[in-house]
Parts: C-alpha cells; sequence; structure tokens
C-alpha cells in the first residue's frame, strides 16, 4: 500500500466514524435528517405580514423564520433547512422567510445549509430553543455571512416582532417541498 492510498484510508475512517455523532447532534438540536433536500421557490409580494393579520390556528402559536443573506457575498446563496423538534418543516433560499404553526410548550429550532459549499470552512448549521404559548407569533432569523476574505458562519436567534414582520415584509416568501 503507498503513503497516498494510506492517508486515504485513514481520512475516510475518521470521517466515518465522526458521522453517526454529527447526525445525531443535529437531530438532538432540533435538525431533521441531515440528507434531506429541498426544492424552494420564492415569490416576491406574495405575502405582506402585518401586526395580528396572521392569526395562529386555534391553540398553535405561529412561527416566522426569516433566512437574512445581506452579508452573504458570495453566489449562489444557501438554501437553508429550518427543522423543529428533529423534523424539517420546510426551507428558504437567499433573503427570504416562511411561517409554520407549533403546539404550546417548548420547542427546538434548527437551521442547516442543505448543501454545505466546503466541508470544513464555517459555521453551516445554528439552533435555538423557545417557549410557544397558544395564540402567540414569534419571529426567528438566520444570518448566512460569507465574506470574500473571510469564513462562513450562520447564528440563528430571536428578534422583536416589529423586526421580524420588517425583514418579512422586505424578503421574498418561500414555498418548499421535500425532494424525493
Amino acid at each position: 500500500m503507498n503513503k497516498f492510498t494510506f492517508v486515504v484510508l485513514c481520512f475516510t475512517a475518521v470521517f466515518l466514524s465522526i458521522f453517526p455523532a454529527v447526525a445525531q447532534d443535529l437531530q438532538a438540536s432540533g435538525c431533521g435528517d441531515p440528507n434531506a433536500k429541498f426544492s424552494v421557490k420564492t415569490t416576491n409580494g406574495q405575502h405582506s405580514v402585518q401586526a395580528n393579520s396572521d392569526q395562529p390556528d386555534s391553540g398553535k402559536a405561529l412561527v416566522y423564520f426569516v433566512e437574512d443573506d445581506t452579508g452573504y457575498e458570495a453566489a449562489p446563496k444557501p438554501t437553508t433547512r429550518i427543522g423543529v423538534d428533529g423534523q424539517w418543516v420546510g426551507a428558504t433560499y437567499g433573503n427570504s422567510f416562511l411561517y409554520f404553526s407549533v403546539d404550546p410548550g417548548v420547542h427546538h429550532l434548527c437551521a442547516s445549509w442543505q448543501k454545505a459549499v466546503s466541508l470544513f470552512q464555517g459555521r453551516k448549521t445554528a439552533a435555538a430553543h423557545f417557549t410557544a404559548e397558544a395564540g402567540h407569533t414569534y419571529y426567528f432569523s438566520a444570518k448566512n455571512i460569507w465574506t470574500r476574505d473571510g469564513p462562513t458562519d450562520m447564528s440563528l436567534y430571536p428578534v422583536d416582532s416589529d423586526e421580524g414582520q420588517l425583514l418579512a415584509n422586505k424578503f421574498a416568501f418561500s414555498a418548499s417541498q421535500p425532494k424525493k
């Protein structure tokens, strides 16, 4: 066996030994199946967010998820999947948003790039948790950053309802479907 083959085998063994742990961590933090893919269509002006205009279903809470790529200087923009309690609920692309209902209680959210641009550069998954109350609306923003001079980064954080409405009205609405 030559030196190159040995290095490749060692790298493969290490990668395969840590991949199940990585997949388990993603699901534990609110993410879904790491191999799931979505097709996403965005449309401008299809949905206007105004205070109290979108009411949650009876006994549910409404969650807006906004993908903010204003600091992302590369192309193409990432497709970002959003997970709740270990299941993907949809995806966004570029500066866009989606919304969904949840039951009251504690929920674990995850935002994760559908396809990592590079294997070891920067953070491409982020997580947060919150406690939903029936009849309330919550806003979360995933901010993707990629500069020509620096590594990638993603953050997921709650935003004030006024800021959430502002971002959602500024960005396109995302409709996503799981790829089969």
